[in-house]
């Protein structure tokens, strides 16, 4: 291995354990809690090594939401591709959504919530968003019915998912009818 190699080869390393400590510490304190100062005592570089890798917070939200929306597009693809059928699979990817909501909060606020610096439904947005959002549609586009646009019929059905993960974790909506509400949200939009 060439010394240039090694180099970015450690650079990657090191970007990678910033993400991974941003990510650890927004899950278990919050997105407040995420600095420049506190991850680069955590990770045991300065901050001016930081800073070569990320502007700022925001870019480190945009990092984290671009690896979170990869997680979540693989999470919902195995749900759906494990169920038998359109009402199956539709029910599959809404609980995978709302599981990864819960399971990751702070992963969730930043592909959905806070200011990464990225772009969303424009021609820029990076790949990762494109294929999260790909990934419900693969699925919804099956159950949108005839003359509906698959497009906003995804976008329909996961702004309903928004807000039961949203609401449920702001405590607006008990979270031990999250199944109910699922199954009226495929019955009722989904599957009609």
């Amino acid at each position: 291995m060439s010394v240039q190699e090694r180099k970015q080869r450690e650079r990657a390393d090191r970007e990678r354990l910033i993400v991974a400590t941003a990510r650890e510490l927004a899950e278990q304190q919050g997105w407040d809690a995420v600095t420049t100062r506190r991850l680069a005592e955590r990770i045991e570089y300065s901050q001016p090594v930081l800073y070569s890798h990320f502007r700022g917070k925001r870019e480190i939200i945009g990092a984290v939401a671009l690896q979170g929306a990869a997680e979540l597009a693989a999470a919902v693809r195995a749900a759906t591709s494990a169920a038998d059928g359109p009402r199956a699979r539709v029910a599959a990817l809404a609980h995978a959504y709302l599981d990864f909501a819960g399971r990751n909060p702070a992963v969730y606020d930043a592909v959905f919530q806070l200011d990464g610096g990225l772009a969303y439904a424009q021609e820029d947005t990076p790949e990762p968003l494109k294929d999260a959002f790909a990934a419900l549609m693969e699925t919804l586009e099956e159950v949108a019915g005839d003359g509906v646009h698959p497009g906003l019929f995804t976008e329909t059905f996961w702004a309903a998912l928004h807000g039961l993960a949203t609401l449920t974790r702001a405590g607006r909506l008990p979270p031990e009818h999250t199944g109910q509400r699922v199954e009226l949200l495929v019955d009722r939009l989904a599957i009609a």
